[in-house]
């Protein structure tokens, strides 16, 4: 009876500690819009770091995924814990309709912040930026000025991806308006420059001589220079900068597991991951990809055109109208 009664409160005893074990394990669902391989390294890194949480992740097109927690939330419930994009805007939006939980990450004063209106809703983790890209087969000298893509040896032969498909490009015509007024787009289109779908056809047409230079993604033009592609990426001294915010979904479930995502994105670890991969970090103590002329993450939000990321909301169906219609004119 009494061997009976020990075996019992061993198996108790034992299942109590896995009990234990079990609600101490963690789970979190992460909505990104980044590449898989920047994604996968950041997912490969946090879970030697945090082995006892869960990460789920789906990566997609920013439209896609505001797409997705749109219909979830109609349906009641986001399943996102934690959101990270390029699309700088839809926070705003989100914040605005309080959707996201404000949390301050525990490193917060080791980072480069670009946001003057920071209240913690959602939080910088890499900077991304845009500049004039060339072909050095047909382009000797580096451009180093705006003005430059109006040159002749770019006359019907530079592109600008689509603002009415690509977020980023956008974000760069409303930034070069915003800084030298709808004359910079009256001479891109006297210029007969030309309208690209998507932010990587512009470089690839660039790349393969269809285009002479174009205006481009750090990490999308870094990665075919370092394939062979005989391109050169140039910085004028208003620096596009485009932000990709991670934030918390307000109410997660999984809070705890979230934060700790948070905290190790914007850490040394990752974030060096981050410039692996051709995007400025948020820190200035992590080595940058040698092919981004700017020489810190502070340096390039110094330089950058600064702009009413609230403003964006309204004025982007005008924005991009105005836009093609200009550009269709000229051409």
């Amino acid at each position: 009876m009494r061997k009976k009664l020990l075996a019992a409160l061993v198996a108790l005893c034992l299942s109590f500690g896995l009990a234990s074990q079990a609600s101490a394990a963690e789970k979190m669902i992460l909505y990104t819009s980044m590449k898989e391989s920047l994604i996968g390294a950041i997912y490969d890194a946090f879970k030697k770091k945090h082995p006892d949480t869960t990460i789920d992740y789906q990566s997609a097109g920013a439209g896609k995924l505001m797409a997705k927690i749109a219909a979830e939330r109609q349906a009641g419930k986001i399943l996102a814990d934690v959101l990270w994009t390029s699309e700088v805007p839809d926070f705003y939006n989100m914040k605005k309709e309080g959707l996201l939980e404000t949390y301050t990450p525990s490193n917060i004063k080791e980072l480069i912040n670009p946001f003057e209106d920071y209240d913690g809703s959602f939080t910088a983790a890499r900077l991304g930026t845009l500049g004039i890209v060339y072909n050095t087969r047909f382009v000797k000298e580096a451009p180093t000025k705006w003005d430059d893509i109006f040159d002749k040896k770019f006359n019907g032969a530079f592109g600008i991806a689509n603002p009415a498909l690509s977020g980023t490009a956008y974000m760069s015509i409303s930034l070069l308006v915003k800084q030298f007024g709808w004359e910079f787009v009256d001479k891109m289109a006297a210029n007969k420059s030309k309208i690209g779908k998507g932010a990587g056809q512009v470089v690839d047409d660039t790349a393969s001589g269809e285009l002479v230079g174009c205006i481009a993604v750090d990490y999308i033009t870094l990665d075919k220079i370092k394939k062979g592609a005989t391109l050169g990426y140039a910085f004028p001294p208003e620096i596009l900068v485009v932000p990709s915010p991670v934030a918390i979904i307000k109410g997660t479930p999984n809070l705890s597991a979230a934060q700790k995502f948070v905290d190790f994105l914007l850490s040394k670890e990752a974030q060096e991951i981050i410039a692996a991969e051709g995007t400025l970090p948020v820190r200035n103590d992590v080595a940058l990809n040698p092919g981004l002329p700017v020489a810190s993450p502070e340096e390039a939000v110094k330089r950058s055109i600064k702009i009413d990321y609230q403003a964006l909301l309204t004025e982007k169906q005008a924005t991009v109208k105005k836009f093609a219609d200009i550009m269709q004119a000229g051409n």
